[in-house]
């Protein structure tokens, strides 16, 4: 009865409340960009180590794995941005404003966006200063 009369009483002078998209709300969409940021990490990292073992040897330039790196992080990027767009679509939704601590389905859809909104922006700045390795760092010394 309470989560009833705060859900009216939130909504007061606005229509019925929202029902969420028909889907089902999962915690799949909140991981994709940290997993896109750690597999960015991790790419880099190897494919310097490789090249500095493999081709450049100990004191050689990194040269075009730059450039590998360079797309390798534009692509990331775009991935954790789309995935943040998403998720400010979800908490975005329909007109209710933050803080979505009401246990009402709409409410969790909400909560579920803005956080993978947060997490998305987190995993955009840290796939950046993985990037800036490259651009700081020019041998493999």
């Amino acid at each position: 009865m309470n989560e009833k009369l705060s859900e009216q009483q939130r909504n007061d002078g606005q229509q019925a409340p929202e029902a969420p998209p028909q889907e089902r709300d999962t915690l799949w969409l909140i991981t994709f960009s940290p997993t896109i940021w750690a597999v960015h990490f991790l790419l880099s990292y190897l494919a310097v180590s490789v090249w500095c073992a493999k081709v450049a040897g100990r004191a050689g330039e990194l040269g075009d794995i730059r450039l590998a790196i360079g797309v390798l992080t534009l692509i990331a990027l775009a991935g954790i941005a789309l995935t943040g767009w998403r998720g400010w679509r979800k908490h975005s939704f329909g007109h209710a404003t933050a803080p979505h601590d009401f246990d009402t389905p709409a409410d969790r859809h909400r909560f579920l966006g803005f956080s993978t909104l947060l997490l998305s922006g987190l995993s955009f700045v840290a796939t950046i200063y993985v990037a800036l390795c490259v651009v700081f760092i020019r041998s493999c010394a």
